[in-house]
């Protein structure tokens, strides 16, 4: 998947999952300080990830993410 639209995946679960403006998303927040997204934040997201892509993604593969930007690199090498 290409960086574009694995973006508008995260805006689009994001704006779903967590009632975040779609404006308010771009690959440089954070997603603990600017976000606020916990660690059960962070399975509710992948869980979202799972059934939008129809893939299987684990926690595990995200924990060094800290940023938007961070989750677009992993999911786009996936």
């Amino acid at each position: 998947m290409d960086k574009e639209k694995t973006f508008e995946t995260i805006k689009d679960i994001m704006v779903s999952e967590f009632k975040f403006a779609l404006d308010s998303i771009n690959p440089e927040n954070n997603l603990h300080d600017d976000l606020e997204l916990d660690s059960l934040d962070m399975v509710d997201f992948i869980l979202a990830l799972n059934d939008q892509l129809g893939k299987k993604f684990e926690p595990s593969q995200f924990k060094e993410a800290k940023t938007v930007q961070g989750l677009i690199d992993i999911i786009s090498k996936s």
